[in-house]
C-alpha cells in the first residue's frame, strides 16, 4: 500500500530534510507540500526545493486544498499554525505526525480534541536515539534515586524560538515521573546572582542557542564523589525526519488517539 504524504515548512530546515526522508521510502509517496500562503516558493517544485531535483509535486500555500490528496500530514511549524492543521486534519479523517514544540495548554487542549478523531503521533523529539535515552533517564532515575543532583543542559542553532527545548523539557519529565516529583514545582530555568545552596529536589536546566547546532542534550546525575551523564548529540536533522516518517508509515495504521514515539517503536511500558 502507498501512504500519500504532505509536509508543512517544506521550504525550512526541517521541510527539506523530511522532503528527502520521505524519498527514501518505497511504500511512501509525497503528494503534498506547504509553505505560508504568500511565499515566493509556492507554484516551486518540491523537489527542487529540497534540493533532489524535481518531483513533481507543486509547493501550495493552503492545507484545504490538497487535504483529500494525503493520508497523512507530517508537521513541523508553529504551534498556531500547527494546532489548526490538527484541527483541519482531524474533521477529514487524516492523520498528523507532529514535530513542533512549545504549545500552550489552550493549544494542547485543541490537539487532544483533534486525537478524539483521527490518529496524532506528537512528540519533542522523533530520533530513535533520544528515546532510547528517555528509557535509560528512567532507569538511572529510579536507581540513583534522592542520592543525586540532576541537571538538565541542551543546546540547539540560533534561530531555535522556545526554550528549554521540547526534548529538554521531555527528559525532565521523564526523570520527575520517575522520582515521584512534579516537573512543574521543581524544574529551575537558569541561575543569577546569589542563590544559595542548591537544593537536592530541583531539576535545572539551562539552555545554549549558538551557529548551526542540530541538537545537543545531556543530562547530569550528579553525587558526592561521582556522576553518571547522559548525553544525545545530533549531527543532523535526517536523524529526526527518518523517525518522523517512521511514525507516519505507523501512524496511518492506528485507530484515532494521541500518540508519540516512544508507541511507534515500542517501547512504552505497559501495565497489567
Amino acid at each position: 500500500m502507498t501512504i500519500k504524504v504532505g509536509i508543512t515548512g517544506a521550504a525550512g530546515r526541517m521541510g527539506r530534510t523530511l522532503t528527502e526522508a520521505v524519498s527514501l521510502v518505497p511504500q511512501l509517496q509525497l503528494t503534498a507540500a506547504l509553505e505560508l500562503p504568500g511565499s515566493s516558493l509556492i507554484g516551486a517544485d518540491a523537489g527542487e526545493v529540497a534540493g533532489l531535483g524535481k518531483n513533481g509535486v507543486t509547493v501550495g500555500g493552503a492545507l484545504a486544498q490538497i487535504i483529500d490528496d494525503i493520508d497523512v500530514l507530517i508537521d513541523f511549524t508553529v504551534p498556531a499554525a500547527t494546532t489548526d492543521n490538527a484541527a483541519l486534519c482531524a474533521s477529514h479523517g487524516k492523520a498528523i505526525v507532529i514535530g513542533t514544540t512549545g504549545f500552550n495548554s489552550e493549544q494542547q487542549a485543541r490537539l487532544d480534541a483533534a486525537a478524539a478523531q483521527t490518529p496524532v503521533c506528537k512528540a519533542s523529539n522523533f530520533s530513535t536515539g533520544v528515546n532510547l535515552c528517555f528509557q535509560l533517564l528512567d532507569m538511572a532515575a529510579r536507581v540513583l534515586g534522592e542520592e543525586v543532583d540532576i541537571e538538565i543542559v541542551e543546546a540547539h542553532h540560533r534561530h531555535k524560538v522556545d526554550a528549554p527545548s521540547g526534548t529538554a523539557l521531555s527528559m525532565g519529565e521523564v526523570v520527575a515521573s520517575a522520582l515521584s516529583r512534579d516537573l512543574d514545582d521543581v524544574a529551575l530555568y537558569g541561575r543569577r546572582g546569589q542563590t544559595g545552596a542548591r537544593s537536592r529536589e530541583t531539576i535545572g536546566f539551562s539552555t545554549v542557542r549558538a551557529g548551526d547546532i542540530v541538537g545537543d542534550h545531556t543530562v547530569i546525575f550528579a553525587a558526592e564523589g561521582e556522576r553518571v551523564e547522559i548525553t544525545h548529540k545530533a549531527s543532523s536533522r535526517m536523524s529526526f525526519a527518518r523517525g518522523a516518517v517512521r511514525a507516519a508509515s505507523w501512524l496511518v495504521e492506528q485507530p484515532p488517539g494521541m500518540f508519540d514515539m516512544q508507541d511507534v517503536l515500542g517501547l512504552k511500558k505497559t501495565t497489567n
